[in-house]
């Protein structure tokens, strides 16, 4: 039994397809040569917004439009290229769904069943595979060497508080331990397992459901500490391989 830190790890994001990039990488190499950077969110993006109003075919999009968007400054006045400017336009009109078709995947490691419990009430455009309290026993025998667990950062150096959660904590893996040793199986065990346990998960999100839940989870708006660093961390790895992203994690309309 030990105490854990959060640790938020991007496995996967959208990537363009190897057929799709062979069709557009004349104009992709064409505009990086002249100073204009296209990630493949982007291109998808563009895709998604321009299929709704153009005549032309969705894997035609970026091959004829693209220099019209990604090769021009931004007519709006608030910088970038065209591309941003309608991006901008899409997401102030409220026309977010097509920034779902770009999903991001996580792992993330040593957060509390109490974040956990906060966490899965995100339903739409999230995807959770979490840490089963069934089927990996959390004996101070078994491979997992007990339960991990996150203290806050509230009770940390708080007179005795600290001590009391970390009391608190031993009493819960010693009880756990006594009820495996006299056959009570892990799946009802675990009833006794605190809301301080860590556990793992893989996390899968599209961009508009990550927005809207930095949006209601950051810190400073009334979130609980743990799930408004998690939120910040999910921002960070986002706008790490997405950068044009990052003006939209403010409610998602700047």
């Amino acid at each position: 039994m030990t105490q854990t830190q959060r640790k938020v790890t991007l496995i996967a994001h959208t990537q363009l397809s190897k057929e799709f990039r062979s069709q557009v990488s004349v104009l992709l190499d064409d505009l990086h040569f002249r100073g204009n950077q296209v990630t493949d969110g982007q291109a998808v993006a563009l895709t998604a917004i321009r299929t709704c109003y153009s005549p032309n075919k969705p894997s035609e999009i970026v091959a004829k439009e693209g220099a019209r968007y990604f090769g021009k400054k931004a007519t709006d006045g608030e910088g970038g290229t065209e591309a941003d400017r309608l991006i901008r336009f899409i997401m102030r009109s409220g026309h977010t769904s097509t920034t779902e078709h770009i999903s991001f995947t996580f792992a993330i490691e040593g957060v509390s069943r109490a974040l956990l419990a906060q966490l899965t009430r995100h339903r739409v455009g999230f995807s959770f595979s979490v840490q089963s309290q069934r089927y990996v026993r959390f004996g101070s025998g078994d491979k997992s060497g007990g339960f991990d667990y996150v203290l806050p950062d509230s009770a940390r150096d708080n007179g005795g508080a600290e001590a009391i959660f970390k009391a608190t904590m031993a009493h819960a893996q010693s009880t756990y331990d006594y009820l495996r040793k006299n056959g009570v199986p892990s799946e009802d065990a675990r009833a006794v397992l605190p809301n301080a346990a860590a556990c793992n998960l893989v996390l899968t999100g599209n961009l508009r459901s990550i927005i809207e839940f930095y949006g209601k989870r950051k810190a400073g708006n009334g979130a609980q500490a743990e799930i408004a660093g998690l939120a910040e961390d999910l921002r960070a790895a986002v706008v790490k391989v997405e950068p044009w992203t990052g003006a939209f994690f403010e409610g998602g309309r700047k």
